[in-house]
Formats: structure tokens, C-alpha cells, sequence
């Protein structure tokens, strides 16, 4: 918390610490982000180790194991059901694959979340099961009331986003996860637009999936997997390698022996310089307080909320005193083109993103992170 207050206060560190700020007003972490200099400096000084030596004898002692705590801090899980994957779509994809279906199964996800969190389970149709779309009442913001209309007795599984990519709708993700196992269903998270920005809990996740380059701040191709230890019985490793299995001195055993944790979701080498860059990222954010950095995004969601309909924009997601507020703000606008204001704004180095639903709806989506200030954001809104 203190190391958060420090950055806010004191511009010179605010600089120091995220490069981009010097020449840009970035507000597009529900894209890719920038890195801040402590996770750009870590990769790099690895970087410059391995040049000179073998890649894993260089890496920081206890390395790999303290990134799995820092990750299982973060969502209030356990160390050991953490896993580091390619990205979120690999995680999802492993769960789609490993989980052991049954014709007459269906499985439920919402066809406007990113694909990432559709294609997987489409995919299921080969294998016998029904794929399920819950069309909520309102564009994004899914409810148990919802889900209610397509979950049955055979539903074997519901995928979710725990922030809608484009209107911003945060799920309750802890009431969701409830109805579901109290249905004898199992609960599967795209987290990749809460984790890093918001507290989101694995109470009642089953499996949950994030890559590090939006909200966590870190590099591209790191991510995150958490699987329920309770369902490593469940869900089998479909890719099984020797990082997967017990093998002492890189010898094949006669039996395959999976490790008791979720490092059996690890086929392989691990990807060492995205892990020393997300080491770096989930210190950062956990050492300024998950609480606290989801306090102040949501501080500045709403001073965005205020800039843009100031300027006549209207909000395509919740408002500023909804609780199901999260980082991203999307704008709609039925008189101004709003992918000529992304044009505009980019020309002033004020980064955003545009964004179009499915009926064909423009929308400029802003999603500034904790770092962000508030005279970024009315700066911003001059521009437009």
C-alpha cells in the first residue's frame, strides 16, 4: 500500500518506475501492455546472464517456486495449483481437452466473450457434446438469472470471462461459481481481465486461466493456470511430457507417475524469461496491495466514465457507482464516428482501443490501470 501512495504522489517515481508515461498516456491495458521498468530490467538482466552461461543456471534461486506463491497471493489459491502456460487460450484449451466427456454432455459459454473462451468448447461438438450459448438480457453482463435459462442436469461445465473483453461487465464470479457446483457443474474462468486489476477469488473456481500482458503488466506468452486441487484427478494433462511425470535423472520410468501438484499441467522447459518477467509483474502488484490497486482502478474507471459523458459519449457497460464496475469503459456514440476519435487520439499519443460488437457497434474502449492519473484522464478527454 505504501509503495502504492509513494507512486501516486510523487511523479519522478511514477515515471521512473513506467516508462511509457514520459511520452504516451496509455489507457489500453485491456490490450497489451506496456512493461514498467522493474519487469523490463529483470528480463533484461537475465537476458544478459544467459548470454554468458547456461539458461537455467543463471536463473534466481527459488525463482519459479516463489512466482507460484506470488500468483497463488494474488487469487487467494494454494502454491501448488498453480501452473505456467503459453497463454490463456492454451489453458483453457488444456481444460477443454483433459476434462473426460461423454456423449449427451453439454457445456455452456457465452458466444460473445473472446474467442479464446468460445473456440475451445465449440470445438467439444466432435466429441458428442452440446455446446450451450446464455444469451444474457443485457450485451456482456451475464447473471445467474441467465445462466439459469441453459444449465441443466447434464451440463458438465460453464466457461466464463470474469470481465467482459468489450462492454466491461465484471461477473460476480463467486455467486456464479456457487449455483454451479450446487448443480453438480464445474466453473472454468477466463481471468485475463480482472487478474491484476481487480480481486477475484477462487472461492468456487474450478479452473481458471490469464496471460500476463494486460492487467498483471508482464510479458506475452507467460500465463497463468489454476486448477482446483481437488480436480487434479479430474482433469487429465492432455499434453504429457517430462516436466509432467517423475523421471529421476531424466530417466523414463515404467510407469507414468504425474506429480501431485499442478506442475503436471507443465508438458516442459518452462518459458524462463517470461517467468522472470512475471515474477517481477505479480511483486509489483502484490507488494502495492491486490485491494488497493483495485480501489484505485475503479477511481479512475469512473473518472473516465465522467470525461467521456461529459463529452457527449455514452457508456456501453456499467456505470460508475455499479458494482459490477471493472477497469475497462467502453464508449458508443450515435452522432460522432468513434474510430475517427481513436484515429485522433492515437495522433496525440494518447493510446486506446476500438472495439466492435456483434451488431456492428464501434466501440473506443479506455482502460487505465492503477498507475494511470487522474490528469491523464482529463487530458484524454480533451482530445476527443
Amino acid at each position: 500500500m505504501k509503495k502504492l501512495e509513494q507512486l501516486l504522489q510523487d511523479e519522478s517515481v511514477r515515471r521512473r518506475e513506467f516508462p511509457v508515461c514520459e511520452r504516451k498516456i496509455f489507457l489500453a491495458h485491456a490490450g497489451v501492455s506496456p512493461l514498467p521498468r522493474r519487469v523490463s530490467e529483470a528480463m533484461r538482466d537475465y537476458v544478459v546472464a544467459a548470454a554468458r552461461d547456461n539458461q537455467e543456471d543463471v536463473l534466481p534461486d527459488r525463482i519459479i517456486g516463489e512466482t507460484r506463491e506470488l500468483a497463488a497471493r494474488l487469487l487467494e489459491a494454494r502454491a501448488e495449483e498453480i501452473a505456467f502456460v503459453g497463454s490463456t487460450s492454451m489453458g483453457l484449451a488444456m481444460v477443454a481437452a483433459g476434462l473426460r466427456w461423454e456423449r449427451g454432455d453439454n457445456v455452456v459459454c457465452y458466444r460473445d466473450d473472446y474467442p479464446a473462451n468460445v473456440y475451445p468448447w465449440m470445438d467439444l461438438g466432435s466429441r458428442g457434446v452440446e455446446v450451450r450459448f446464455v444469451e444474457p438480457r443485457q450485451y456482456g453482463n451475464v447473471t445467474v438469472e441467465d445462466l439459469d435459462r441453459v444449465v441443466d442436469k447434464r451440463t458438465r461445465l460453464a466457461s466464463l470471462a470474469s470481465v467482459h473483453f468489450v462492454s466491461g461487465w465484471r461477473l460476480n464470479v463467486d455467486r456464479v461459481g456457487q449455483y454451479l457446483h450446487e448443480r453438480g457443474a464445474l466453473f472454468c474462468l477466463d481471468g485475463i481481465q480482472s487478474f491484476g486489476a481487480l480481486q477475484t477469488s477462487m472461492r468456487h473456481v474450478d479452473f481458471a486461466a490469464a496471460d500476463a500482458h494486460k492487467w498483471l503488466l508482464g510479458p506475452l506468452g507467460m500465463a497463468i493456470l489454476f486448477v482446483r486441487k481437488e480436480c487434479f484427478e479430474r482433469l487429465h494433462p492432455p499434453l504429457v511430457g517430462w516436466h509432467t511425470a517423475k523421471c529421476p535423472d531424466y530417466i523414463a520410468q515404467d510407469q507414468l507417475a504425474l506429480l501431485p501438484d499442478a506442475r503436471r499441467y507443465e508438458p516442459g522447459s518452462l518459458n524462463l524469461v517470461g517467468l522472470v518477467g512475471l515474477h517481477a509483474a505479480l511483486r509489483l502488484i502484490v507488494d502495492c496491495g491486490v485491494k488497493a490497486v483495485e480501489t484505485r482502478v475503479l477511481e479512475l474507471a469512473r473518472k473516465t466514465i465522467e470525461e467521456g459523458e461529459r463529452c457527449g459519449l455514452s457508456v456501453s457497460g456499467p456505470r460508475g457507482g455499479d458494482p459490477r464496475l471493472s477497469g475497462i469503459v467502453s464508449f458508443i456514440s450515435g452522432r460522432r464516428d468513434v474510430a475517427d476519435m481513436h484515429a485522433k487520439l492515437a495522433e496525440a499519443n494518447v493510446v486506446t482501443s476500438l472495439r466492435r460488437r456483434r451488431d456492428g457497434v464501434r466501440c473506443l474502449r479506455v482502460s487505465p490501470h492503477f498507475y494511470n492519473s487522474f490528469t491523464e484522464l482529463e487530458r484524454w478527454s480533451r482530445q476527443l
